[in-house]
């Protein structure tokens, strides 16, 4: 049976034309050869041609590039549909039409924005022109040009730790950047990998600044944004993601998860099994010493991985550290303090510590989904070269870096 190819030389110019936001990366621009009628119902990674009707919120695009362009009304842009989740910014879903809508995210997220933080202005207005459909005629979506999946974790020595928050805006993103400088500082190869949250550039672009590689995200996954994903789509990213990672060689990998516990996707994600399975120990961001407080009690009572530190906004405030620290017992680092090898050390050293436990003692928990001892390929861990070795925290009788109160 012949299959019959789409195409419009003057859609292809259009869609070439047009300025293609950051979560559209993946999709080659010559991939999209006709513009599909905007009829029907979107769905979450759909690629759409739109027009920018309205200035609000966000002013500007980012680009793939790096880049974030100023836009204008009468613009013609390329970006995702998805949901969003950003309690300091705004709230939207997909909607149930390809008509008029928003742009939630800089990073190129068209859904309708159902609620705002009070001090964000409306949303910038966009109308979409028509979905992006390939030669033979179907939608284009971000999942069809996703790393290809894998199922297992395959590494002799990768260690995971997880930078979580109290919320939105409490320092993840800057305590992951400032760790992995301390861990390649410390000689490692390191990993980033934001696993939930919106498509967007300034995470990415700080971690790589950062020396990180390779960094990732859910949309190298498929995924335009994870607000109201299901549970076992993330899980599944989350061990693909990692995987990829470990085949790269990597010593570590730092996990950023979006928002703060208690958003529903995080909170699924950091109690499920595969989470469990996956990361060493916790790194909690936080604003203060109460959120601090807070956010600790509930991943003691909700996740398997032991917090080992605290940091983010918090770290800036004497009184608040000390407040921290008098109530959880735990070292609070400042940036300057995840810089240090030392300090990261120990971090990482109470993470690997952790999964040496958990393969002793639940060994069906942790080959359920992951081979991070590197068995199943026949190797062994003191086949392990040198940076495989078993990390020892230096705290123990030993002055704190600068930058850590301990």
């Amino acid at each position: 049976m012949q299959i019959k190819e789409f195409h419009s030389g003057k859609d292809i110019s259009r869609i070439s034309n047009a300025a293609w936001a950051f979560a559209t990366r993946r999709v080659p621009v010559n991939a999209a050869a006709v513009l599909l009628p905007p009829v029907g119902k979107p769905e979450t990674g759909d690629l759409v041609l739109a027009v920018v009707d309205s200035l609000g919120q966000h002013l500007g695009l980012q680009l793939p590039s790096g880049r974030r362009m100023q836009m204008f009304p009468g613009d013609e842009i390329v970006v995702a549909y998805g949901n969003r989740y950003a309690s300091n910014q705004f709230e939207s879903e997909v909607p149930n039409t390809l008509g008029p809508c928003h742009l939630s995210a800089g990073g190129g997220i068209a859904s309708r924005v159902t609620a705002w933080h009070a001090r964000m202005k409306s949303p910038t207005q966009i109308t979409p022109i028509g979905l992006l459909g390939n030669k033979h005629g179907r939608r284009i979506n971000l999942r069809d040009y996703a790393l290809p999946t894998l199922t297992r974790v395959k590494s002799n020595h990768l260690t995971t730790i997880a930078v979580v928050g109290t919320g939105m805006d409490s320092g993840k993103t800057q305590s992951c950047a400032y760790l992995a400088r301390g861990l390649i500082a410390a000689g490692l190869r390191v990993a980033y990998i934001k696993i939930t949250g919106t498509g967007a550039g300034g995470d990415t672009w700080l971690l790589k600044d950062a020396g990180a590689a390779p960094v990732l995200d859910f949309t190298d996954a498929g995924m335009s944004t994870t607000y109201l994903a299901p549970l076992s789509q993330i899980e599944s990213a989350l061990v693909s993601l990692l995987g990829h990672a470990a085949s790269e060689g990597v010593d570590a990998a730092v996990v950023e998860v979006a928002d703060g516990v208690l958003q529903i996707e995080t909170s699924a994600l950091l109690k499920s099994e595969v989470f469990a399975s996956l990361v060493g120990g916790l790194m909690m961001a936080s604003q203060d010493a109460m959120g601090a407080s807070a956010g600790v009690h509930w991943l003691k009572q909700n996740a398997r991985p032991p917090v080992l530190a605290l940091s983010g906004i918090i770290s800036a405030a004497p009184l608040q550290v000390r407040e921290a620290m008098q109530a959880l017992g735990l070292p609070v680092y400042d940036r300057l303090g995840l810089a240090s090898a030392r300090n990261a050390l120990d971090i990482l050293a109470g993470a690997q510590q952790h999964m040496e436990i958990l393969r002793a003692t639940e060994p069906t928990l942790v080959s359920r989904v992951a081979d991070i001892n590197g068995e199943a390929d026949g190797i062994k861990q003191h086949d392990a070269g040198p940076l495989g070795r078993r990390w020892v925290a230096s705290a123990t009788g030993h002055t704190a870096a600068p930058g850590a109160t301990q």
